[in-house]
């Protein structure tokens, strides 16, 4: 059966608060969700954050945040907060058929500013669970979810734990955070950076000007950024990882890698050898670090080529290439420096 709340008629959905009210601390509407069996969620704000929490299904609950504008500074009652909330907004808080659905509009566009309202959820539902959500200014944070999952927000941060299933998340300006996650992640910012770790799966983690750091990986993983630098440790599967201005520094590598910087240099040094490895800049220097004693076919180009001294090569060495075998061959490393050096070298191992 549809439940709507109603804030301003239905008490049993709105926190009830002794002494001081604080918007930022209370929620102004709270829903139980346990009779619902949410299994999908509709969430949209205009300028606050959007929390969603994989619980028992006894657990389950809406909570919704408002706090006016400036609200530190020009503190107002929850009296004047409801009134805004009536005056000058479209709300709907709904939960029928499977679905949750939580907006929260101003009626007026052109509003002043110094009245209006951010509206932030909590949301605690069913760890199995399909959402879409949007703010335009707030973070967005999930954790301990699996489905189809789908997010942006215009300035905020994505904190992402635990969740695993179709996810696909933007933010036009704002950091990515990813922990102990699975499956299928797109995720992308314009102007912030990406951490992501502890996570298996097929991951496309993309920044238009900030940097990647990545670590405990394992999967298939694309990671670009058009202006940062990309630093990754202990990485299993496949790797592809491009710059078109920073550095690159890969570490304790398990995988196949393919990797490029425009003006940076690049350090790679790899724990297990795969199938192959592809490096090329234009002008800085690439170092690659592989275990000793491995079967390996060299093609390595650049301003000034140096490899460590070993038994176990044969083919041609120029002061600006290497082509030829290491230990009768096997793993392709192809290593392009432009104009910049080449060193490569053996773990002591």
């Amino acid at each position: 059966m549809k439940k709507i709340i109603l804030f301003l008629l239905l008490s049993s959905f709105v926190a009830c608060v002794k002494g001081q009210f604080d918007p930022e601390k209370t929620p102004l509407i709270t829903q139980s969700l346990v009779n619902d069996n949410i299994r999908s969620v509709l969430a949209e704000t205009s300028g606050g954050n959007i929390t969603v929490i994989g619980v028992p299904a006894n657990e389950a609950k809406l909570e919704v945040y408002v706090v006016p504008n400036n609200y530190r500074k020009n503190p107002i009652s929850e009296e004047e907060i409801r009134k805004r909330m009536k005056d000058d907004y479209e709300m709907k808080f709904t939960a029928g058929s499977n679905k949750l659905t939580a907006t929260a509009k101003a009626i007026n566009k052109n509003m002043d500013w110094k009245k209006s309202l951010n509206f932030s959820y909590k949301i605690y539902v069913p760890k199995n669970v399909s959402v879409e959500l949007t703010t335009s200014g707030g973070n967005i944070n999930l954790t301990d979810l699996t489905g189809h999952l789908v997010f942006s927000t215009s300035g905020g941060n994505l904190n992402l734990e635990k969740i695993g299933g179709n996810v696909h998340g933007t933010t036009s300006g704002g950091n990515i955070n990813l922990e102990d996650a699975k499956d299928t992640m797109n995720l992308e910012t314009s102007g912030g950076n990406i951490h992501a770790t502890r996570s298996n799966g097929k991951m496309k983690l993309i920044t238009s000007g900030g940097s990647l750091t990545l670590s405990n990986l394992n999967g298939n993983i694309e990671a670009r950024t058009s202006g940062g630098n990309v630093n990754g440790s202990d990485i299993e599967g496949d790797l592809t990882a491009h710059t078109s201005g920073g550095n690159v520094m890969l570490n304790s590598l398990s995988c196949n890698l393919a990797t490029s910087t425009s003006g940076g240099n690049i350090h790679i040094e790899l724990k297990e050898l795969h199938q192959f490895v592809k490096a090329t800049n234009s002008g800085g220097y690439i170092d690659v670090i592989i275990p000793p004693n491995k079967g390996v076919d060299l093609r390595l180009s650049g301003d000034k080529i140096k490899m460590d001294e070993t038994e176990n090569f044969k083919g041609s060495i120029k002061s600006d290439e290497i082509n030829g075998k290491l230990s009768g061959g096997g793993t392709t490393i192809t290593v392009d420096a432009g104009g910049g050096r080449v060193y490569l070298g053996f773990s002591k191992k």
